[in-house]
């Protein structure tokens, strides 16, 4: 006789799963937005399972300027909300301003500040057009659109693929700053917290005490995320369940790109490190993965594609000015 298992699975929740608003779904909390770029979906999930009951609508920051109407128009959409939290946007979105002029439209709206800490990652860098936000043009990468600043640099100076990754090394990481990263990473990341009136220094504090708390420049891990829904929700006059987000949910933005923490970086902050680079995956799929070689293998192939004039970095124009650091890729 077959040992037939009590079909209790079905009923387990999953706090994960995003959850509509229809007539009649059962959900009688407030009704909160939350505008952002890709960290706002951690958050949105977050507010969900700190707040049960609390009806979620996650708008994306990149859907803004696509938005018919202007801001005044906008505005109206989410004025049945009981509470907004958005991150700063700039004004290219909507001819009437951005973020700030929306909160003039929505008293109510709390700013929440885009998480960007480079001290575990010092080598990441965009390339391409950055002067408009809104419409950026940035150089493709085997990881989307992060490039190694050392890769690049080494085309540029025409080094072959060896010489490139014979340059990864500890002393070369030292001469370009990339052992002292972290007082200006938490520097940066404190200012423009504090501009908005959103201090992180305290978070920034137990984060770091946590170990590593980023996936890559500008992709903090779930824990994160949630310690910025509970803080909303408590400074909104709500309050959140005391529980760790992490341990009820995917970290959605694992399935993005993963930076390594290079080895010699990992030591000085005592996390593990690796020069394992993970692309950008289908939910679901196994994750494909790159070596150091393989990965600027791929950099060189696509640098070699692309107009020299798009291969634009503030931090190669940089290196370019410091004889020391050319004579490190011309030794």
């Amino acid at each position: 006789m077959a040992l037939r298992l009590p079909r209790l699975i079905r009923a387990v929740p999953r706090p994960w799963i995003a959850r509509r608003d229809p007539e009649g779904s059962g959900l009688h909390g407030p009704r909160i937005a939350v505008i952002g770029n890709c960290q706002a979906k951690g958050v949105a999930e977050a507010v969900r399972i700190l707040l049960p009951g609390a009806r979620v609508r996650l708008i994306p920051m990149s859907t803004l300027g696509r938005r018919a109407g202007g801001l005044d128009a906008f505005a109206a959409t989410l004025g049945d909300c009981d509470h907004v939290f958005c991150q700063p946007f700039p004004a290219e979105f909507f001819p009437e301003g951005g973020s700030e002029a929306l909160r003039a439209r929505l008293p109510r709206m709390r700013l929440f500040p885009a998480i960007v800490f480079t001290a575990f990652h010092p080598d990441a860098v965009y390339v391409g057009d950055l002067a408009s936000v809104a419409r950026v043009k940035l150089v493709p990468s085997p990881l989307g659109t992060y490039h190694s600043a050392i890769t690049l640099f080494g085309f540029l100076q025409g080094l072959p693929r060896e010489r490139i990754v014979g340059l990864f090394r500890e002393d070369v990481f030292s001469r370009l700053g990339y052992l002292d990263a972290w007082d200006l990473a938490a520097a940066d990341l404190i200012a423009s917290s504090r501009a908005i009136g959103f201090d992180l220094s305290g978070e920034l504090l137990r984060w770091s005490r946590g170990g590593l708390f980023m996936h890559n420049i500008n992709h903090p891990r779930l824990s994160v995320l949630g310690d910025i829904a509970a803080r909303l929700l408590r400074e909104a006059g709500l309050a959140p369940r005391s529980v760790a987000v992490e341990a009820y949910a995917p970290d959605a933005l694992l399935d993005d790109p993963i930076w390594p923490v290079y080895p010699p970086v990992a030591t000085l902050y005592g996390v593990a490190g690796s020069t394992v680079f993970k692309r950008r995956q289908r939910r679901g799929a196994a994750p494909e993965t790159l070596s150091l070689d393989a990965f600027v293998a791929e950099s060189l192939a696509i640098y070699r594609d692309q107009p020299r004039e798009s291969l634009t970095c503030h931090r190669v124009e940089h290196w370019r000015g410091l004889p020391d650091v050319r004579a490190l890729f011309e030794s």
